[in-house]
């Protein structure tokens, strides 16, 4: 079993834009080759089996990042916790007033 492989289609570059960036990477001989092998394998050029293998990584490692669910609950909760009046920050206050690393710098 291959566990949480998307389904070809998903991972598939989409054709509706114009491939016009280009990405250059360095690799060693033996991992060129192992590519090079599964693209073949794979009955895709080297190119598009490398997109495709980046884009479904990628996809698998952004959601977290990008799109959270919320129950009704939780979201009435996110809506009262970002209408709330801010909590006082006299920490923070005092840093901000501080000057900072840069401005310390050029004051000698």
């Amino acid at each position: 079993m291959l566990g949480n492989v998307a389904p070809e289609k998903d991972a598939a570059v989409p054709n509706t834009e114009t491939r016009n960036e280009k990405l250059d990477l360095r690799l060693t001989p033996s991992a060129k080759r192992a590519i090079q092998v599964a693209a073949m394998a794979a009955h895709r050029s080297v190119s598009e089996f490398v997109l495709e293998s980046a884009l479904a990584r990628a996809q698998e490692t952004l959601p977290d990042r990008q799109h959270f669910g919320l129950t009704a609950a939780q979201w009435k909760a996110f809506q009262e916790a970002l209408s709330a009046p801010r909590r006082p920050a006299p920490r923070l206050t005092r840093l901000l007033k501080r000057p900072s690393v840069f401005e310390r710098g050029n004051a000698k």
